[in-house]
């Protein structure tokens, strides 16, 4: 009795806007896997319509990814090769994906990249900002407060940094990258490889002017692109390493002063300095 090879999952990467962005690769291979697992599976129908294409396909997104784990790795262990694909872009990044990739990289199963568009990818290389070294957070936070916060934790890196955003939420963004960060220069990439792509440039207010004169320019989604702090002579850490060391410590009952401290002690740069950067990041109770 012949064994039955594992089959494949490939991480596919799809057009965010123009369909011709789309690999030749990811086209062959969107046509020979037996099953599509798709954040929706209606934006999907409309790819495979434009590729002549009419592979079966099963929703996955954020409400049901979990649930769908064992039932896309049995259909690997019978030998079917599955695409995973999001709306637009590489899945993974700020969309669904991670749970599913994790879990059967966890089993063994081999898991194959396709690479092609990435919104985060596309606006940076025509930004103008620097890219040797870019800090990525998705979405930031909904609410006005947990935003805040968020950038207060940001604003001493000097990496560029990068969020996406939605029209709905693009107005009260730039109101508090103005509040937290103040006049750093901005560039807002919209509706990226669409007939309307725009890249708008200046400061968050500047920015927000041009809205309010011309209201089409908050229409579309965003990648928000701002440039990192500037060094002023007394050198914070922004790295990874340093974040983790006051999240640990906060997260074990450490004060905020004693955080501060600490960190001051081992990784230099001044208390006061220290201490904003931990209030920041103190969980809200």
């Amino acid at each position: 009795m012949s064994r039955i090879s594992m089959g494949t999952l490939y991480v596919v990467a799809t057009p965010i806007g123009n369909l011709e962005d789309l690999g030749a690769r990811a086209a062959r291979v969107l046509g020979e896997v037996a099953l599509i697992a798709a954040e929706d599976t209606r934006h999907t129908r409309q790819l495979l319509r434009h590729l002549g294409l009419a592979t079966p396909m099963l929703s996955l997104h954020d409400h049901n990814e979990a649930a769908r784990v064992e039932q896309l790795d049995v259909r690997l262990v019978e030998g079917d090769d599955i695409a995973l694909v999001s709306d637009a872009g590489t899945p993974l990044i700020s969309d669904p994906g991670f749970v599913l990739v994790r879990e059967l990289r966890a089993r063994g199963r081999r898991v194959v990249p396709v690479p092609g568009p990435c919104a985060l990818v596309a606006a940076l290389s025509a930004a103008g900002l620097p890219t040797d070294r870019f800090l990525f957070h998705g979405f930031l936070p909904a609410k006005p407060s947990s935003r805040r916060q968020r950038l207060e934790a940001l604003k001493r890196h000097a990496e560029t940094l990068v969020f996406y955003e939605s029209p709905h939420r693009i107005r009260a963004t730039l109101e508090d990258l103005q509040v937290v960060l103040g006049e750093r220069r901005l560039v807002l990439a919209r509706e990226l490889t669409k007939t309307f792509e725009t890249f708008l440039e200046g400061t968050a207010l500047a920015l927000l002017a041009r809205m309010e004169d011309d209201p089409d320019q908050a229409r579309g989604e965003f990648v928000v692109m701002v440039s990192g702090a500037e060094s002023n002579g007394v050198d914070v850490p922004g790295s990874v390493e340093a974040e983790a060391l006051l999240e640990a410590l906060l997260a074990e009952g450490v004060g905020v002063k004693q955080t501060a401290a600490v960190a001051a002690r081992l990784l230099g740069g001044g208390k006061k300095s220290w201490y904003e950067r931990a209030q920041a990041l103190k969980p809200s109770r």
